[in-house]
């Protein structure tokens, strides 16, 4: 609860500061937030799988400043989290089991604790132009209305029109062609987008 102690509350608790602009929550009970000055900060769970984006798998009781200053969106999933910059650069961490990460690699035992920018400029720093599904599969749309997915897709969630083991994409792949798509949604399992008409 970002509260500097492990109490539990039943009634809402202000968190310190005035400035808070946009906030994301992750399965494992990690929470992220950004500020009106574009800094963006993290607390709750780490020990799992590196997902606060601090260099370390150390949990936090506290919001703490992830470095930077120009952080536009966060989304968190399970495992790992995806973030925009204003300049249209696209950010992950945590755990890369499924390629979520971006890299083109799949490593089933890796964790990345510090943000790594996913290559790319000119990804769309809308409010639900990205997401994360719980078992890692990512989500993001570019400024051109492209859709383009990576990581999990065992249950075919990617839209690629195939799933199963191992069915992972460790890079960004556009769906399909069109150029219309405006915001993500990722669940366990599948993934929902809407077209612009």
């Amino acid at each position: 609860l970002g509260l500097n102690n492990t109490t539990q509350y039943s009634s809402p608790v202000q968190i310190p500061g005035t400035t808070w602009s946009k906030v994301t929550t992750g399965g494992h009970g990690a929470s992220a937030a950004i500020k009106t000055d574009g800094t963006l900060w993290t607390w709750g769970a780490n020990s799992n799988y590196a997902i606060l984006g601090q260099g370390n798998k150390t949990n936090y009781s506290s919001p703490k400043q992830v470095p930077g200053t120009t952080w536009a969106q966060v989304r968190f999933g399970q495992k790992h989290a995806l973030a925009t910059k204003t300049d249209g650069t696209l950010w992950a961490w945590g755990s890369n089991s499924y390629g979520a990460l971006g890299q083109g690699q799949r490593a089933p035992s890796s964790y990345t604790e510090s943000p790594v920018q996913i290559p790319g400029t000119n990804w769309s720093t809308g409010e639900d132009d990205i997401g994360c599904s719980a078992w890692g599969a990512s989500y993001a749309i570019k400024t051109d209305g492209t859709f383009w997915t990576w990581g999990d897709n065992a249950a075919g969630e990617l839209g690629h029109n195939k799933g199963g083991a191992p069915g992972d994409i460790s890079s960004p792949v556009q769906v399909g062609s069109d150029t219309t798509f405006y915001t993500v949604k990722g669940s366990n399992f599948s993934s929902f987008t809407i077209k612009k008409v």
